[in-house]
């Protein structure tokens, strides 16, 4: 293999994991952000963080399900703390036609009653009455998840640069991983708003991502440790990343009280909100112009297939292959 000098713009959850899969590979990776402090910028703060490769199939295409089971496997060969405990998909008495809609478009799922719903979430006992349970799926915490892999970068040799978007001189490939920024060269990218809360109660254990279906406002509870949970996530056609808004808030906190009614006793420890990068089709990209590599549209599922993305990227460097429905 040559070993290429190559700069890796972005230290978000796609940024890095191009930059760890580059360095581990043998290239002398550079990795620069525009944010003195890590992640301040990175909409991957934000996010559910959650590896539901089938769960996704609902709004996505079938290569979103390929490419994320291959992400499971890299997650779970680099990050110790990568939690697969599946996913619980579950609706109220009067939305169930929600569940077998869900259960229509997406695979990997079995149907289960209210004593296994039960035995799975002893919380959510006599709560409902059937669900989907969906045993592969996992999910990690952008907020231990992402500064581990930003020192795994370190450990692999690459050299990080933070507050500054200068690439260094005689790079031989830049990888673009900028997201929205990157909007200047990819003028299709758009903005989809994402917002969620992070609450703490003892009074509510989980084990596993629960998504409770809903027509206009579904929602996923992911469980954190400490007493944590993540609430989220809005989809709002917008690219603004100001504070999270009153209907929101409402929105979030009210489907979590009818989730669980303990959670309306939780704290409320952050409310956030960030724009993710999408395609009009809602498609991950790898376009390659000349000695320039942009990555982007990872839309609202850039934890899962950001690491298959970067695979795929260092698999085109070495040898030229690519891949038919994420090259252009």
């Amino acid at each position: 293999m040559s070993r290429k000098k190559i700069t890796v713009q972005g230290a978000g959850i796609c940024g890095l994991w191009h930059a760890l899969t580059l360095a581990k590979a043998g290239h002398a990776v550079t990795l620069i952000e525009r944010s003195e402090k890590p992640f301040t910028d990175a909409c991957s703060q934000y996010a559910g963080a959650m590896l539901s490769p089938f769960c996704e199939e609902e709004g996505t295409e079938p290569l979103n399900r390929d490419l994320g089971l291959r992400s499971l496997e890299l997650w779970l060969e680099t990050y110790p703390d990568t939690r697969v405990q599946g996913s619980l998909v579950i609706a109220q008495a009067r939305d169930l036609r929600e569940l077998d809609r869900f259960a229509r478009v997406t695979e990997g799922h079995e149907r289960v009653d209210g004593k296994r719903i039960a035995d799975l979430e002893p919380e959510l006992e006599g709560r409902y009455e059937t669900g989907l349970y969906i045993a592969q799926e996992g999910h990690v915490s952008p907020h231990d998840a992402l500064p581990f892999l930003l020192e795994a970068v370190r450990g692999a040799g690459a050299d990080v640069h933070l507050g500054t978007d200068t690439i260094p001189d005689k790079s031989d490939l830049v990888i673009d991983c900028r997201g929205l920024a990157a909007r200047d060269d990819l003028t299709k990218l758009r903005g989809v708003r994402g917002e969620r809360a992070i609450i703490r109660t003892g009074e509510v254990t989980l084990n596993r991502q629960v998504r409770l279906l809903h027509p206009r406002f579904p929602l996923y509870v992911v469980p954190w440790s400490e007493n944590r949970f993540m609430i989220g996530a809005t989809q709002i056609e917008s690219d603004e990343t100001g504070p999270v808004t009153v209907r929101s808030a409402l929105e979030l906190l009210s489907t979590a009280y009818a989730l669980h009614p303990a959670f309306g006793e939780a704290e409320i420890l952050e409310f956030g909100a960030g724009a993710r990068p999408a395609f009009p089709d809602n498609q991950p990209r790898i376009v390659v112009k000349n000695t320039h590599i942009h990555v982007n549209g990872l839309y609202r599922n850039g934890y899962l297939l950001a690491p298959a993305l970067a695979e795929l990227t260092a698999r085109y460097i070495v040898s030229g292959e690519t891949h038919p429905e994420v090259f252009c």
